[in-house]
């Protein structure tokens, strides 16, 4: 949540991503915060003042750490949508991040197929232009997300859930005061669900959400999503107090202009995470060489 590119600790940089998944803060379903649709004729319009300072402390220590964390991270990502089942050797560096597909459809990337991963990550080792569009298009992302986090506390009725020794789960509806600024704060204002804080360092571990309404683009003209479209992210520590996203979960339906389908449906896994030993994208891609 930072604008610097490489530190937003709730969506990681795309600079040097070659496969890009959803951008956590930076399309339609930006912070996806899921559960039920809350009734909203059975609640008070006022956060309980409890709910309100905790999410509110959670806020800024993601903040506060966006501007901190400089790890970068080795790890494997298993990208599920509707037309394929990619896995793919994920290498982070302060330049930017590499990816190598490994697995597609559950087979084993090899031969031809894999002489042309090779390829192309060197053509895009070798092209500061690309490597300059793809920082650009990070820190909008991370610009967006910082932004849209930094709504959190007003877009929202807060309530507390539940509680136990290491996590309070807290509660969430569409704050009918809450004026949206664009498009992404809109979507945002009509979701529903369920954010769970560590009470440890006060981080945000779970964000769940569904859309409570469908969301009209032009009067539902130029573009719909539909009521119920889900979220579900999950953030763990992956080592020295580092959190990142180890699951994320987008199931949004919807239609555009002439009835083109948008919306995205992706289920995204990363493990086996280690620290990253590469400092730039060279020394990522020979890793990323020998990745079998």
């Amino acid at each position: 949540m930072t604008l610097a590119p490489a530190r937003h600790p709730l969506q990681k940089p795309f600079a040097g991503h070659l496969h890009p998944t959803q951008s956590m803060l930076a399309r339609p379903f930006l912070l996806a915060l899921a559960l039920a649709v809350w009734p909203q004729f059975a609640h008070s319009q006022a956060s309980d003042p409890k709910a309100q300072q905790t999410i509110e402390a959670a806020v800024q220590a993601e903040l506060a750490a966006s501007r901190t964390d400089k790890s970068n991270w080795h790890y494997r990502d298993q990208d599920i949508g509707p037309e394929k089942n990619a896995t793919y050797e994920t290498i982070e560096t302060p330049k930017g991040e590499l990816k190598r597909l490994i697995d597609l459809n559950g087979r084993p990337i090899e031969g031809a197929a894999r002489d042309t991963e090779t390829n192309r990550i060197a053509n895009y080792v070798n092209d500061p232009s690309a490597q300059a569009k793809a920082r650009k298009a990070a820190a909008h992302d991370d610009a967006q997300a910082e932004e849209m986090t930094k709504m959190l506390p007003r877009a929202f009725i807060w309530t507390i859930a539940s509680e136990t020794p290491e996590f309070t789960t807290l509660s969430y509806r569409p704050n009918p005061n809450f004026d949206p600024p664009d498009y992404e704060a809109r979507v945002m204002g009509t979701m529903a669900g369920q954010v769970i804080v560590a009470k440890d360092g006060n981080r945000i571990r779970t964000l769940k959400g569904a859309l409570t309404e469908d969301v009209k683009f032009g009067f539902g003209f130029f573009g719909r999503l539909n009521r119920g479209g889900s979220f579900d992210i999950e953030r763990r520590q992956v080592g020295g107090g580092h959190w990142q996203i180890t699951e994320s979960h987008v199931h949004i339906g919807g239609h555009a202009l002439l009835f083109k389908n948008i919306g995205q449906q992706d289920d995204e896994t990363k493990t086996d995470w280690k620290p990253s030993t590469a400092t730039n994208l060279r020394e990522a891609e020979e890793q990323l060489r020998a990745t079998k």
